[in-house]
């Protein structure tokens, strides 16, 4: 496989903008896939998104914009998925033409709900592409400070290290630094609970638990992700890295995480459904709690945290007498 070819970002949302402008720092062009026309042709009029990331300013003769799924698939060879997780099957439902000879890039930190699967399993069991031709990126990376050019670091993993590599110039610039892995389960699963722990410290932030106690949580739920990916994927990882507790340390405490916000929302005493409608974007780590919970319970890993935000999300448990029953299990 000649990685990367043409490159295709699929998603109209934050994190598909921002990669859209990293991608063309390195690359020559780019398609892009959007299900609305009515934003394609916004962005086309505008020279930039005007609902995500709208300081970013696109040269509109670099990018071919599609609306139709099974074109920028047969128009492309690396297919770069930026939706939410929730959404994506929606989208697949669409595709008829065949994605076994396409190299798949998911920037989804997500799980696709029902089924319960890993981005990267979903497509290799439903859609035929080969585990070697599927990778993900991950890490400490808001959308925002990619779009305000600061520093940020990622890593690619794919079962094919080779492959991870040769995408890696797409995405290493001026402001952004590139590691490789071969850790695909892990960082998929490290990605769904960095965002389930962020709602809780969002929630124990919104009860006005001091820094003090953050820090200390946030030992607690790296410690219990360390557990969690030693069960599901036995392989040597070393949890320090900026891939895992980077990325649990960011969405946990930056003002420009969803999970954080919609956490401190029901800390603050908003329901949970209150806190969704209020929400402009989605934050995945309400779909990830119930993944993640029905997934643990083949691997019965103990799990204080993900269990305490289960009771208050889908139980309907007052987090204050959670969370302060979650209190007197951290040390």
């Amino acid at each position: 496989m000649n990685l990367p070819g043409k490159i295709a970002i699929l998603g109209g949302g934050s994190w598909a903008t921002a990669l859209a402008k990293i991608v063309l720092s390195t690359q020559d062009s780019i398609n892009w896939y959007m299900r609305r026309p009515e934003q394609i042709e916004e962005i086309l009029q505008t020279k930039h998104n005007p609902n995500y990331l709208s300081a970013i300013t696109f040269d509109i003769n670099r990018i071919t914009f599609y609306f139709d799924i099974n074109a920028v698939i047969e128009a492309s060879d690396t297919l770069i998925f930026a939706t939410p997780s929730p959404f994506l099957k929606q989208h697949l439902q669409k595709v008829t033409t065949s994605l076994e000879k396409k190299f798949i890039l998911s920037a989804i930190k997500g799980i696709v709900p029902d089924e319960n699967m890993l981005i990267a399993d979903y497509f290799n069991t439903f859609y035929g592409v080969p585990a070697e031709n599927i990778a993900v990126i991950s890490g400490p990376c808001h959308a925002e400070e990619v779009a305000m050019e600061r520093l940020s670091y990622l890593t690619l993993a794919c079962s094919n290290i080779g492959h991870a590599e040769a995408l890696a110039p797409v995405f290493n610039n001026s402001f952004l630094r590139i590691s490789c892995c071969q850790d695909v389960t892990g960082i998929e699963y490290a990605s769904v609970l960095k965002n389930v722990y962020a709602i809780v410290a969002g929630i124990c932030h919104g009860m006005k638990y001091g820094d003090n106690f953050i820090a200390v949580f946030i030992c607690n739920a790296i410690s219990e992700m360390r557990k969690f990916l030693n069960e599901v994927h036995v392989l040597e990882r070393d949890i320090t890295d900026s891939v895992y507790l980077g990325d649990l340390l960011v969405t946990a405490y930056s003002r420009f995480s969803r999970n954080r916000t919609f956490g401190t929302m029901i800390g603050k005493g908003y329901s949970v459904k209150t806190a969704q409608l209020e929400m402009e974007m989605i934050a995945e780590g309400y779909y990830g709690t119930k993944c993640i919970y029905e997934i643990n319970e083949k691997y019965k890993v103990d799990m204080p945290i993900l269990d305490a935000l289960y009771s208050i999300l889908y139980e309907k448990k007052s987090p204050v007498t959670v969370i302060r029953k979650l209190t007197e299990t951290f040390k």
